[in-house]
Formats: C-alpha cells, structure tokens, sequence
C-alpha cells in the first residue's frame, strides 16, 4: 500500500488530489490525464473545446458532443430551468460581456445589457438524448457550465478512485473539495476548512467534519472588480443582468455528490439567508452555511454538532 498527493496547474485553478492505497501514483497519474481530457472538452476559454465549437455551429444544426458534455448540458439545463433558480448555464454572453475577473473587466452600458438579456433563456439549448446533440434555438447563445463543471469533474475522478479501492481519497478543485474513506489523521472524519469571505484564501472562519462527502463555497469575494466605488462579483442574475444583490457573502453546500454541491450553491445564491437555509434543511442528505454581508454565520439543523468555529 502506498499513499501520493498531486498538485497540478488547470483549468485555472489549482487541483490537488490524494489517494492512499495499492499504486496510488499511477492512478494519480491517470486522473491527471483524464482531468486534462475534460479541460479539453469543457473549457470555456479555449477555441479548440467541445464546448466553445458549440457557439459557432449549434445554432446551424445539431452538434453531437462528448457523452459527458452532454450529461453535464442536460443537468445544467434541467436546474436552470426551475422556478427561481439563480443557476444558468445559458449565461456565457453575460459572462463574456462584463468579464470580471479578467483585466479588461468593466462595467456594460444599459444598452449592451438589454441586447444581451435576450440570449440568456436556456430553454433555447435543445437537447437530444437519443443522438447526444445539442442545438441552439436562437443565434448567440452561449453555454457557460463554470459553476457546475468542478463538481462533475470531482465525482468523476472520485468514482475512479473507488473502483481501485483505496484506503482514503480526496479531489481538491479551485476549493471544490471531495473526501472518502479515513483521513490522513486515520479519523473516520476529514477536517474541512470553510473560508473567510472577508479574509484571503486559506482563512478559515470554521472546520466541519465530513466522511464520504464533498464541501464546496461560492463566495462574493471569489472574483470582484472595482469601478467608481461600487464593488462588482461573478455570481450574476440573468434576470437583470446585474451581479446578484443580497446579503450573502458566502454560501457552503456538503453533500454526497460535489455535482449536487455546485448546483446548490450557485442556484440559491439569490435568496436570502432564512429561505435557503429552510429549502437546504428539507434536501435528504444536504447541509449548507451562509455567512452574510455583516458576519453573521448560520447553518442548517444538523450541521450544529459538526463545526467549530476558529
């Protein structure tokens, strides 16, 4: 039995990845590979992905794609398209209009907001499960599946490492983190660190101990611009086209699947604390944490007994 840990540089974040059992470098060494094959397929700022292809020709005729693009495109879809949900994977031509956390971010005119609100509607993406394609309805939509792609991926590799039934494993995406088995400690629970919206990453607010779990923050302290004393984030309303306003600096989803963990966090990111943590506190098997503007913390029921505060 052997135990390795990898740090690699993708997807413009740094992943970190663990594995305790027999040949735990190769299949470090595999999961590696299998992370740059979804760069390639899912990036949304390469030309040269699945994913990008898609602006150029879905609106002409049905594209066909990678089974796991589609997977991810349909599950994205099916949450965009709930009542109220702040998830929307049709946002790409908002994304690429502001482009907060880029240099050239700024601040769109009301003109340019208003020309693209009309190209935001995911029930455009039609989808086909028999072909595996995806066709746009409209000229100029734009899938962006940045909110949720980390957690597909981690459950992915996580599904990988299980088949080669390691002792312990974790995936550690941009902060997207997913455990399984004993910790390094040998505890049956893993110490995870929730981050200080108001400090810098890798401040800690609070540690939650999870098994066989994924924990993972959306924060507005993530990606931010300033523009004439006004602070502007990446977590936007398609519904204005504006970035989300509320009182919630960060919002912390643990759940089994990390995909599920993605999902939520950026899907009740609008809502107010007392709302989300009543919709969370009735999903079988899902907790959450939402710290608000002015510092307050609050979690949902069962995760009381769970954290500490440092």
């Amino acid at each position: 039995m052997t135990e390795a840990n990898k740090a690699i540089g993708l997807m413009g974040t740094r992943i970190h990845l663990y594995f305790k059992g027999d040949q735990a470098e190769k299949w470090l060494a595999v999961a590696c590979d299998m992370l740059k094959h979804y760069e390639h397929v899912f990036s949304a700022n390469s030309e040269l992905s699945q994913l990008s292809a898609l602006k150029i020709t879905a609106a002409k005729e049905p594209v066909v794609v990678d089974p796991d693009l589609y997977e991810l495109i349909k599950t994205g879809r099916d949450h965009s398209l709930e009542p109220n949900s702040f998830l929307n994977i049709a946002i790409g031509p908002l994304v690429k209009l502001w482009r907060i956390g880029f240099a050239e971010a700024s601040v769109p005119s009301q003109h340019e907001i208003h020309r693209v609100l009309t190209r935001l509607d995911p029930a455009d993406i039609i989808l086909d499960d028999e072909q595996k394609s995806v066709f746009f309805a409209k000229e100029g939509l734009e899938i962006d599946l940045g909110a949720i792609a980390k957690g597909y991926f981690s459950d992915k590799i996580m599904d990988f490492f299980k088949e080669k039934d390691p002792v312990s494993a974790m995936i550690d995406i941009g902060g997207n983190v997913l455990v399984y088995g004993e910790s390094p400690k040998k505890s049956s629970y893993w110490d995870v660190g929730i981050q200080n919206p108001f400090l810098p990453r890798g401040h800690c607010v609070a540690k939650i101990k999870v098994r066989n779990q994924s924990v993972v923050t959306s924060g507005i302290y993530e990606r931010t611009f300033e523009h004439e004393g006004n602070k502007y984030h990446h977590i936007f309303d398609s519904r204005s086209g504006y970035p989300v306003e509320n009182n919630i600096a960060s919002l912390t989803i643990i759940s089994d699947k990390s995909i599920d963990c993605d999902v939520y966090t950026t899907k009740l990111f609008g809502l107010d604390a007392k709302t989300i943590l009543q919709t969370v506190n009735k999903i079988e098997g899902m907790d959450a944490i939402v710290i608000t503007v002015d510092g307050q913390l609050a979690t949902t029921s069962n995760l009381r007994e769970k954290i500490t505060l440092v």
